[in-house]
């Protein structure tokens, strides 16, 4: 809801910190996706002052030139992208590329983020140290502290933290109690959200899946109770499930820190696949949670997310949006957002709207 003061738009604090060692003048992170994030892409939205997460267990960290490999990918028809993405994925992840991937944009000069499974997590942890990594993301479908297995080594993120000497992030998690047991391990931020990515097929497949904005809240009062029994702030970023710059907003006031998107950025001049998209659980050899997404090229990576934007419907200027989002509502930094009044209303985006419905233009496009 709108505040009862009003501030000037340029003049609201929108960085991102977590912990001492990671700053970014925006609180974007771009989703550790193989038809998004590639090395180029890394570091051109690292230049801009996001982050964008590469996916270690990739076709990038697979195969020296990848370019071919996501070409074959997009171009692929509807009977046959998965068996194309199963068999791209076959091929073993290299050590090597993942060092030299690390190198490579930590030599751009921009900040590093690298997403694992938790499979591999502790075997990769001093090489990503090492290579110069500033971020470690440990990422599944679902993560808790309490995972039970019989036949295979149980991650602790309690040992991984220590081994660690850059933030670990991991998730995804939707859950109050489970994020709170997370945090205590000592994390530096967790990821939020299970099913809501539009390249994402979980919540169909699995049936499991919590509302992001529930989801968000839920696991902002977790960060809250964590920060009232003596713990340091975690970094609660939502991920998925964000198409415009209005759901962007909701996320934060609902209680996130950053967010993560995918999609939006799949259609930048500069995405790894020009317009497509597919969720990380796409090419599973026994149970794919996801599917390739065609969402076309749209706009410049510099105009989604800083603008200025060139059209009417939010899908550009991010950064605006947000930072005039806390002018309305009177907040001078994100942390103060997270405490604007919020209500339920279903119809708030079409009430009104009968001419932009009509005519599919702006708001009605959708």
């Amino acid at each position: 809801m709108p505040g009862g003061v009003t501030l000037n738009p340029d003049e609201v604090d929108i960085t991102f910190a977590m912990g001492n060692r990671v700053h970014l003048p925006l609180p974007f992170w771009g989703s550790a996706m193989d038809g998004v994030v590639d090395l180029e892409f890394a570091i051109a939205m690292g230049k801009l002052g996001g982050v964008a997460v590469l996916n270690l267990d990739g076709v990038h960290t697979r195969y020296e030139d990848s370019a071919p490999i996501i070409k074959k990918i997009a171009e692929a028809d509807r009977s046959t992208v998965n068996a194309v993405l199963k068999e791209a994925y076959r091929e073993p992840v290299k050590p090597k590329l993942i060092v030299e991937r690390i190198k490579a944009v930590k030599a751009a000069g921009v900040t590093c983020a690298v997403s694992t499974i938790p499979a591999r997590a502790e075997e990769r942890a001093e090489a990503v140290q090492k290579a110069g990594a500033d971020v470690y993301v440990v990422q599944g479908t679902v993560l808790t502290a309490r995972h039970s297995s019989r036949s295979y080594h149980q991650l602790s993120f309690e040992e991984l933290v220590k081994a660690c000497e850059i933030p670990v992030v991991v998730g995804n998690c939707v859950h109050y109690e489970t994020a709170l047991e997370l945090m205590e391990t000592g994390i530096a931020g967790i990821l939020v959200g299970v099913g809501p990515g539009a390249a994402c097929t979980t919540r169909g497949v699995l049936g499991v899946g919590v509302p992001q904005v529930t989801a968000t809240a839920d696991v902002a009062a977790a960060r809250d109770e964590h920060m009232r029994r003596g713990g340091m702030r975690v970094a609660v970023i939502t991920d998925g499930g964000m198409r415009i710059g209005a759901d962007i907003c909701k996320a934060f006031a609902s209680g996130a820190d950053a967010v993560m998107i995918g999609t939006p950025l799949a259609g930048a001049e500069e995405s790894a696949s020009r317009g497509f998209n597919w969720g990380m659980a796409t090419p599973d050899p026994n149970l794919p949670r996801g599917t390739r997404i065609q969402v076309g090229t749209k706009a410049t990576l510099r105009e989604i997310l800083v603008g200025p934007a060139r059209v009417d419907d939010g899908t550009q200027n991010f950064a605006g949006a947000l930072r005039s989002a806390l002018g309305v509502c009177g907040a001078r930094d994100i942390a103060e957002f997270q405490h604007t009044e919020m209500v339920i209303a279903p119809s708030i985006v079409s009430e009104g709207k009968v001419f932009q419905q009509a005519q599919h233009v702006g708001m009605g496009k959708s």
